[in-house]
């Protein structure tokens, strides 16, 4: 699979024009998946069929040919060998488009053609659907958004260059009613994916906008370059062992003096080992408080960390040192997930934040099941973690670790997800009442 961009957005939010200009320099291949359903649905106007016939939409689709073609930095688009590029803009496919592209049948057959497209090639594609459908692992997810009058001004003022004659209230109401199809739509609903990063345009120039994807880009690109590193495990040699038992007594020693780090509860921690491995789940107040975990414990413990943080030299150079697993969050990777469940397997002991983020309970996000799902599968216990304190220099940090919470309760067949919510939501009872600490 090639370097693939996506970008959702409502209509108006200026995914077209964006696309494009970022393909450009930044030298991707753009794929217009809205002119592939528009391809489909001049085909089904032109051959006179009923959106109800479901056999003859087969039939087109089984047949049909679309291919979009760089000429002179313009996008040509080709239905069956015919330029089509001007009629599929036209109120006849415009009209009808939504309608098509919810047909569960049309979906499959494009999504499946543009996957193929960036199998051997760096792309950028936008679409309502790109980001949570046809790439769900893109390496780089963007949902751009505008307010919608700003996108009916936009809209508008588009159609006036082309000499299409309407008017400006026509366009904004006909864009909300557009906003609500997408929206509930029962196959490829616009929505915003869990890993999108949000642009909102309403205030932004074009230029601004490209300029902060270009950024996003530019390292994302790096991440992927750098990704057999990241992913690479460090051999477990004499030389390794030494170097990991010299840096954690320096950072610990740092970490008294700066942090005067106090550690409550390690007798929890002994008590969830007797068994073998078992998963440790704290707050997540800083980007440092990490480190604290894996310093101050005699276990060896491996932290599951966001794979980006590998960009970074220094960091990279410390998650091969103490075996950080790489995860790219809110996406199914399945590699990091199996090193995951091979660690446990093997008795070792993890730690994972289920807040996903820093602050993650003070910004009311929802915490993540991951560490439930593991530990109800691998039959370990789980030991939350209140940690205490700022990380503000010269200031107290306590790191108070709770009980051992067993999972095996929560081993229910044929209720997986409302078993799993459950569990990390009394992880996260526990870690709320761990962080009360008396000071």
């Amino acid at each position: 699979m090639g370097f693939v961009v996506a970008i959702d957005g409502p209509a108006g939010s200026g995914k077209g024009s964006i696309t494009s200009i970022l393909a450009k320099k930044m030298k991707l291949n753009s794929i217009d998946t809205g002119a592939m359903y528009r391809c489909v649905t001049l085909a089904i106007i032109r051959n006179n069929i009923d959106l109800s016939d479901m056999e003859k939409i087969k039939e087109v689709l089984d047949n049909i040919d679309i291919k979009l073609i760089k000429e002179n930095d313009n996008q040509i688009v080709k239905l069956n060998g015919e330029d089509v590029s001007k009629e599929i803009r036209d109120n006849p496919v415009n009209n009808l488009v939504p309608m098509v592209s919810s047909i569960k049948e049309v979906r499959t057959k494009m999504v499946e053609l543009q996957r193929k497209m960036a199998e051997s090639q760096d792309v950028i594609m936008e679409g309502r659907d790109i980001t949570t459908v046809v790439f769900p692992n893109a390496d780089l997810k963007i949902y751009l958004d505008a307010d919608v009058e700003e996108r009916a001004k936009r809209r508008y003022n588009q159609n006036k260059s082309k000499n299409i004659e309407c008017t400006y209230e026509q366009v904004l109401e006909e864009m909300k009613k557009r906003d609500e199809i997408d929206k509930n739509k029962e196959i490829g609903a616009l929505k915003i994916a869990d890993d999108a990063i949000v642009i909102d345009t309403t205030n932004l120039t074009q230029k601004q906008v490209v300029k902060k994807i270009k950024k996003l880009i530019k390292r994302e690109k790096q991440v992927k370059k750098l990704e057999p590193k990241i992913y690479s495990e460090r051999p477990d040699n004499t030389r390794k062992r030494v170097v990991k038992a010299i840096v954690k007594v320096v950072l610990r020693g740092m970490y008294k003096i700066f942090y005067r780090v106090e550690i409550i509860g390690e007798e929890n921690k002994e008590k969830a080992g007797k068994n073998g491995g078992f998963i440790i789940c704290p707050n997540h107040v800083n980007y440092i408080d990490a480190v604290a975990i894996v310093v101050f414990s005699k276990e060896k413990v491996r932290f599951i960390a966001k794979h980006d943080l590998g960009r970074i030299g220094p960091l990279r150079w410390l998650e091969r040192l103490f075996d950080v697993i790489p995860i790219k969050r809110n996406t199914q990777d399945l590699e990091a997930m199996k090193r995951c469940l091979k660690a446990l397997k093997n008795n070792e002991v993890l730690a994972i934040f289920p807040e996903g983020t820093r602050n993650g309970m003070e910004k009311n996000e929802k915490a993540k099941n991951g560490a439930a799902f593991m530990a109800i599968k691998t039959g370990k216990p789980v030991v939350p973690v209140g940690i205490s304190g700022t990380f503000k220099l010269f200031s107290k940090v306590y790191i108070n670790y709770g009980e051992p919470i067993d999972m095996s309760k929560y081993k229910i067949k044929g209720k997986e997800k409302e078993s799993q919510e459950q569990a990390t939501k009394e992880i996260m009872d526990n870690i709320v009442m761990l962080t009360n600490v008396k000071k």
